[in-house]
Order: structure tokens, then C-alpha cells, then sequence
């Protein structure tokens, strides 16, 4: 979604520089980064799926050779896998190819890699970009957030429960393991809303298995799980604290359903994560995300240069390393500041 129908105010970023940025007006200028180019595109899936392709082979090789050293190089293929899911991101904005029938078709080949349903994902995340930041339309592909008012509201147990949830442990490892091992397994969330979400999901756990079941048949169940395993999570769990940062930082922009405007939220409710350029390659520059949420149909090769043809953009919702990690313990929305913050400053708030 690149366009939204409400009059929006001006998006200012701090006291020390002003900038006075209208996001629908932003938005109509960025659009001129949206065109793919196809060259640069079968580039990006050639230079990562070959080395990704590449490594895991050699990996289980090795592995099944005795040679456990092996197991060094999985971050490096998990990052590689990590990027894979970026290209697949893209496919489902339509902004990989300019056909739409290539991005459908990509994105469902990677989805097998990913262990991600293509069409079920591509839904989801359309409505998570639909309504990013909008307090009355959470709930579709974001990470749950309660505000401190329906956090007191609950019971013990259910302040426990959430608690619980947004334990960094459990978001960034236990959840990760559970989205890309089980949920995708079923279309959850589109059980009732069309054949086409079953087919999705049915069909990329049957060529999954497949891929998996020959690869086992070739080095062993035990090698192949040993090593596809270990390399997925890794590429989940970055993924899932990529997007965690992007959405949950301090000065995020939440708003009730009667204030809320897409171009404003989508500026001001994503982040830009300034990350090493290496990695902005690993993960296929998705930090520069408020850019993103504004003009979703701009491809991820793309977003650098929109940005250096608005500088004023660094500058805003920019998160380092260190609040990038600060973060995880935010938990909270709170009303009345209008920020995130730690279930302790909200028990400091109480008092």
C-alpha cells in the first residue's frame, strides 16, 4: 500500500534539526524509485541463491564427512537465507520484477528455502502494512503491544502471559522457531478466507518436503536437519529482531483509528536502523524502513539512493546498535507520553 486517503500533518524530526517533511508529498516524489530494473533483480537472486546454494551443499558435505568445523559457516548461510526472504519480501510488494506473474512465482520458489507460504505471508504482510500504527488494527503480522492502560487491565496471569511473550528470549528465539516451524505450516489467521491460503500452505510444505526428504535420502535425515535446521532459525531470528526494531522503538507513532493516517505512520512508525554496509547487504537494506512503509513498491536496491535524494531522511526515527538493543526491553505503549517503554518505567509510573 503506497497511498492512503487522509490530509496529513507535517513530520518533524527533533528540536536541534527541524525539518518540516509532509509525508503525502514525500511519498509522490519517492515514487520515482519504484520502477524494478530487471538486470539488477535477476542479479540479486543470482548472487545470493548461488553462494546460499553453495554453502549449505558444502556444509552437508562436510558434516557427513565427520569434518564438524563445518558448523562455522552457518551464520554466514543463515544471513544468506536471511537475504533470500528479503528478495521474497519484495516479490510480495510487486516490486521485484515489474511482471507480475515473475514476482507470484519467485516468491513462491523461495518460500520453500524460507519455509514461508508465499500467498498466506503476502496477505498478512499487506495488512500489516495497511495499518502499521494504527492502535485499533493491531494484530496482523506485528509483534502483539498493549498499551499501559489494557496492560494494568488484565489479570495477574494475563500480565504474566504478556510478560512472558515479550521476553527477549522468547521473541527472538523460542518465537522465531515457532512462526517458521509450525505456523506457517497452516494458513493461521486465513483459515476462513479462501482456498487459495490452503494451497499456499499445503503446497510449499509438500516441495519443502520433498527438497528436505531428498536431501536426507542423499546425506542422511540426521545431517540434513542438523544443518538446514540451525541456518533457518538463524536467518528467523535475525528477521524477527529486524522487524522488531523497525516497528518497536521509543518515539514510535501509534495513533486511535480516528487519528491515524497512513503516510504519517508510515513514516513515523518505522525506523531507520543504521547498520554496517555489509550488513545493510546481508538484509537486503530493510533497516531504511520508514522509507519503506511509505512507498512499499520501491525494490530494496533501491532505497539507498532514496535516501541520499532525501538526506533529511538519516535523521529521522534513526536507531543505532545501542538503542536497536535498548529496544528489546520496551514493551509498552504509553498514551499520555506517547512512547514505548520497560514494564519498569511503567511500574515506576504507577507509583
Amino acid at each position: 500500500m503506497d497511498e492512503g486517503d487522509a490530509e496529513l500533518a507535517p513530520v518533524t524530526t527533533n528540536e536541534e534539526v527541524e525539518p518540516v517533511i509532509n509525508p503525502r508529498a514525500l511519498a509522490r516524489e519517492l515514487a520515482a524509485f519504484r520502477t524494478p530494473r530487471v538486470s539488477r533483480s535477476i542479479w540479486e537472486v543470482a548472487s545470493t541463491f548461488v553462494p546460499f546454494a553453495v554453502l549449505l551443499g558444502a556444509m552437508l558435505f562436510a558434516v557427513q564427512a565427520g569434518h564438524y568445523a563445518a558448523f562455522a559457516l552457518t551464520p554466514l548461510a543463515g544471513m544468506l537465507l536471511l537475504r533470500l526472504f528479503i528478495i521474497q519480501h519484495d516479490c510480495g510488494h510487486g516490486s521485484f520484477f515489474k511482471s507480475k506473474t515473475a514476482n507470484t512465482w519467485l516468491g513462491r520458489s523461495i518460500g520453500v528455502l524460507t519455509l514461508t507460504p508465499y500467498d498466506c505471508w503476502r496477505r498478512s504482510h499487506e495488512l500489516h502494512h495497511a495499518s502499521t500504527g494504527n492502535l485499533d488494527a493491531r494484530g496482523f503480522g506485528d509483534v502483539d503491544t498493549l498499551t499501559v492502560r489494557e496492560y494494568r487491565a488484565k489479570s495477574w496471569l494475563g500480565r504474566f502471559g504478556y510478560r512472558l511473550y515479550r521476553h527477549p528470549i522468547v521473541l527472538m528465539g523460542i518465537g522465531p522457531a515457532y512462526l517458521f516451524l509450525l505456523r506457517h505450516r497452516l494458513p493461521i489467521g486465513l483459515m476462513k478466507d479462501g482456498w487459495v491460503y490452503w494451497i499456499s500452505a499445503l503446497a510449499t510444505n509438500a516441495v519443502a518436503a520433498a527438497l528436505l526428504i531428498t536431501l536426507g535420502l542423499i546425506f542422511g535425515a540426521y545431517v540434513t536437519a542438523i544443518v538446514f535446521l540451525p541456518v533457518l532459525l538463524t536467518a528467523a531470528s535475525v528477521g524477527v529482531w529486524l522487524f522488531y526494531v523497525q516497528h518497536q522503538f521509543e518515539d514510535a507513532h501509534w495513533d486511535t483509528r480516528e487519528n491515524w493516517s497512513y503516510h504519517e505512520s508510515a513514516i513515523g512508525g518505522s525506523s531507520y536502523l543504521h547498520l554496517p554496509a555489509v550488513m545493510n547487504w546481508f538484509t537486503g537494506n530493510i533497516a531504511i524502513h520508514h522509507i519503506h512503509h511509505l512507498v512499499s513498491r520501491i525494490p530494496f536496491y533501491r532505497l539507498p539512493t532514496a535516501l541520499k535524494a532525501h538526506p533529511e531522511l538519516a535523521e529521522i526515527n534513526r536507531v543505532g546498535p545501542r538503542e536497536a538493543v535498548s529496544s528489546m526491553w520496551l514493551a509498552l505503549w504509553d498514551e499520555d507520553r506517547r512512547k514505548l517503554i520497560s514494564f519498569r518505567e511503567a511500574k515506576r509510573l504507577s507509583i
